[in-house]
């Protein structure tokens, strides 16, 4: 994973809620055993016609955004299966952070596990930042792990809250793994004590 300090990007604004995995990346995208490619199905029964070409009307279709490395959604995003190609996908389109009122507890945990940081926000400040994506879209925010905060282009700052180890990890770009393999030179020199 790379780690994640400070994002600064405009971002996507999605107005739904109850996003579910399946609509983040349909079943029929599962079978591919690496992670290569998986953007391309990114919301596909959203983005595309059944004849492959791409919905104009659909956000992540529009030019104004394609740039944009955070999504912003409505409330209960990633709720469904435990799929973690939903992450996989969103990453693979490019998105680095989801702002939303609130997340699936799964898909939440499996986001932090693969470097996307999941930024809960009271759902006015959602709607505030929604309102603001919509309206220009070329409206920079920032987001900062570090400090957990978001911060606008008028300088408001909104903190949200993460776990102090999910925090660590990201930070430093770990995964489960690769924590434990950060502190094998600690564990090695407590074995070392254990044996003396």
């Amino acid at each position: 994973m790379q780690p994640f300090k400070t994002l600064q990007s405009t971002a996507a604004p999605m107005r739904v809620e109850n996003v579910d995995t399946d609509q983040i990346i349909p079943a029929r995208f599962l079978t591919a055993v690496t992670k290569d490619g998986m953007g391309d199905g990114l919301f596909s029964s959203w983005r595309y016609n059944p004849d492959g070409t791409p919905k104009p009307d659909f956000v992540l279709n529009q030019p104004e955004y394609k740039a944009a490395k955070v999504l912003i959604a409505g409330r209960n995003f990633g709720s469904g299966s435990s799929r973690e190609h939903a992450v996989w996908a969103l990453t693979g389109y490019g998105f680095h952070c989801v702002i939303a009122p609130n997340f699936a507890d799964i898909f939440y945990n499996n986001s932090l596990k693969n470097g996307l940081l999941p930024v809960p926000l009271p759902e006015e400040t959602v709607n505030m930042l929604l309102d603001l994506a919509e309206e220009d879209p070329e409206t920079q925010i920032v987001v900062d792990l570090k400090s957990q905060t978001v911060t606008l282009p008028d300088g408001q700052q909104h903190r949200f809250e993460i776990d102090a180890f999910r925090k660590i990890c990201l930070l430093d770009g770990l995964d489960d793994l690769g924590y434990l393999q950060s502190k094998e030179a600690a564990i090695a020199a407590h074995e070392a004590r254990l044996a003396a």
